[in-house]
């Protein structure tokens, strides 16, 4: 018990001694304003709050985001076919899946959403 007692104690001072001392060496990081202030997407934060952004890259950062989620849920499907342990209803699910998505796919293409340049 001595000894973790002991042990407990140089430890605590050790990094109570480090701390005291990268406090007063240290470099401060809140030398002014913007270096204070938090960094969001490329937008200047010291700029105005009201600056258009723009609904394409918004439209599509939401499409990127569903279709990596689509990988995610694919993934197993595609383990289970690889290892044989997927039944035949399964392949109906995974297909009608796919067609969901593709049909997705289609209807953002025709409506012109894929498109950056408009």
């Amino acid at each position: 018990m001595e000894k973790v007692m002991v042990s407990v104690f140089v430890s605590v001072t050790l990094c109570l001694i480090l701390l005291f001392i990268g406090f007063i060496l240290g470099v401060s990081v809140f030398s002014g304003r913007e270096k204070s202030s938090p960094f969001e997407c490329g937008f200047d934060p010291m700029g105005s709050s009201r600056v258009p952004f723009s609904l394409r890259f918004f439209l599509l950062a939401v499409i990127f985001v569903v279709f990596d989620v689509e990988i995610v849920l694919l993934f197993p499907a595609v383990m289970g076919i690889g290892g044989g342990w997927i039944w035949f209803g399964g392949y109906f699910v995974l297909i009608m899946f796919l067609v969901i998505l593709f049909l997705g796919v289609v209807h953002e293409w025709r409506e012109g959403s894929l498109e950056w340049e408009s």
